[in-house]
């Protein structure tokens, strides 16, 4: 199993398409980090009525969305890059038990990102802090690391989520255009139409799309409409759902 997740590992590091990914997500934490300055600064021009009128200048709130795409694309890349090139079939005939290499490519995806979505949360709530100083609320989206840390936890996990979410597309519809679309509409059009449904199911379906599960995870949200507990529970089931029909594909069809 160990060479199997040295291998996967191996084929991630080489598709060029990660560097490509890790790079836009460094672009959106400066892009985050431009806007939040330029925030705090028009705040600090401003009268004190408009100044309690500001929301947080905190890089995560563009960085976040965009690295869920990101991690997204990274994990469909990591599949549908080898059944476009056609080293699927190589890839099985050398690690000839499917669960073995499901296993692997996921576990790597699942670290890879893990590490990705720590760092990078982390540095946004940092570079906010940085840019903010000791300027009190609202510009200010925290009062300290701990008041922090219920975000930073929810906004890493689902940016896992997105990655492993991406890798189940990647095993289910076999082509990266497909898995691209699909995440666009996950992320970007499906939360749209919800809010044109009638009240209360508006709210009700909104609650569930992928873009609003970590503020409810962290419960920075004020009365939202699941509990942590109920957030958590539908970013599982979007693992399952997504990753079983990925995985169901693997080990019944042929490569």
């Amino acid at each position: 199993m160990t060479d199997v997740l040295n291998s996967e590992l191996l084929k991630l590091r080489s598709v060029r398409s990660t560097s490509y990914v890790l790079l836009a997500i460094a672009v959106a934490l400066l892009g985050g980090a431009l806007i939040s300055y330029l925030m705090t600064a028009d705040w600090d021009s401003s009268p004190p009525d408009l100044q309690q009128r500001f929301g947080a200048a905190d890089p995560g709130v563009m960085v976040v969305p965009f690295g869920q795409f990101c991690l997204g694309v990274l994990g469909a890349l990591a599949v549908t890059s080898e059944y476009g090139s056609g080293m699927i079939r190589t890839a099985l005939v050398s690690v000839p038990r499917r669960k073995a290499y499901l296993a692997a490519k996921t576990l790597v995806v699942a670290g890879v990102s893990a590490v990705v979505a720590v760092v990078t949360t982390l540095l946004a709530y940092l570079t906010g802090e940085l840019i903010t100083g000791d300027r009190p609320k609202p510009i200010s989206a925290y009062d300290s690391l701990g008041d922090a840390v219920p975000t930073l936890l929810a906004n890493s996990a689902s940016l896992v989520l997105l990655a492993l979410v991406g890798l189940g597309l990647g095993f289910l519809l076999r082509s990266t255009a497909g898995a691209l679309v699909t995440l666009c509409g996950l992320l970007f059009v499906l939360p749209v139409l919800t809010l044109l449904l009638p009240s209360p199911w508006n709210d009700r379906a909104y609650s569930v799309m992928l873009p609003v599960l970590a503020p409810q995870l962290s419960g920075e949200l004020p009365n939202p409409p699941l509990s942590p507990l109920g957030a958590g529970l539908v970013m599982i089931s979007y693992l399952l759902v997504v990753l079983g029909a990925g995985a169901t594909v693997l080990l019944r069809r042929d490569a």
